[in-house]
């Protein structure tokens, strides 16, 4: 909670969370501990966001009866729950451990039309996720992620974050959105990815594909950084939406 008190205290409205922050991504400890939504783990976070008066995105391992998904959550400077979202695109041999999300949505608040996607709903094969939630009016979507990679990744020789700067570049470019990745770092010390490293990189694209923020990479790079974005409205909705991004194409 300490990185809310902090963002509040440098007048962010929204402090943005990674992925699985409760738990960790694929943790196996998932089929225990994992909490409803709501619930004690959201509570925290809303406990959080009414002391300091902040909106809150934060991923989160949720129960919901006999299934496990990977959830995330827009929350209120009072502490509601406005929007959540539940991952669709799962990595594979993650299935064995998160059920497949069921439903997009969007929220309008004081920040604009909200969207939350998931890591991995953001790959080009899964790209069509954002096209939905910016079709649904969205101007900016809020993805917790968990961005990993070998230990002996070479940066300098292969930059990560390619991928994601793809996929956010196409959405910003097409409908005026803006996309935020928020990813954890540390290491990876449980599941099927035992042994990775997560490294931050996390990414905020801006209308036009511009990118606003590129976060510092590495397992030891946990940092707060600073980003004002400017919701802007689509450039057209309905059909003339479709057409206008069919001729772009």
């Amino acid at each position: 909670m300490t990185v809310i008190a902090a963002g509040a205290a440098d007048g962010c409205r929204v402090v943005v969370l990674p992925e699985c922050l409760d738990l960790g991504w694929t943790h196996p400890s998932a089929r225990e501990f994992a909490q409803p939504i709501p619930g004690p783990h959201s509570e925290r976070l809303a406990r959080a966001a009414r002391k300091h008066g902040v909106f809150v995105v934060a991923g989160l391992v949720e129960a919901a009866g006999d299934r496990r998904y990977n959830s995330a959550i827009l929350m209120s400077p009072d502490g509601e729950i406005l929007l959540h979202h539940r991952k669709i695109n799962e990595l594979a041999f993650a299935l064995e451990l998160y059920d497949i999300g069921d439903h997009l949505g969007v929220v309008e608040c004081e920040l604009g039309r909200v969207g939350l996607t998931i890591c991995a709903d953001n790959l080009s094969g899964s790209l069509e996720l954002g096209h939905a939630l910016c079709r649904m009016g969205a101007q900016v979507i809020f993805s917790p992620s968990a961005w990993a990679v070998d230990v002996n990744h070479d940066q300098k020789a292969e930059p990560y974050g390619t991928e994601w700067l793809e996929s956010y570049s196409e959405l910003a470019s097409l409908y005026n959105v803006t996309v935020v990745g928020v990813s954890n770092v540390g290491p990876i010390t449980a599941g099927a990815w035992t042994g990775k490293i997560c490294i931050g990189c996390s990414l905020v694209v801006g209308p036009g594909g511009s990118v606003l923020v590129q976060a510092p990479y590495g397992v030891d790079a946990e940092n707060t950084t600073l980003v004002e974005i400017e919701p802007l409205e689509p450039p057209a909705k309905g059909t003339a939406l479709a057409e206008y991004v069919a001729n772009r194409r």
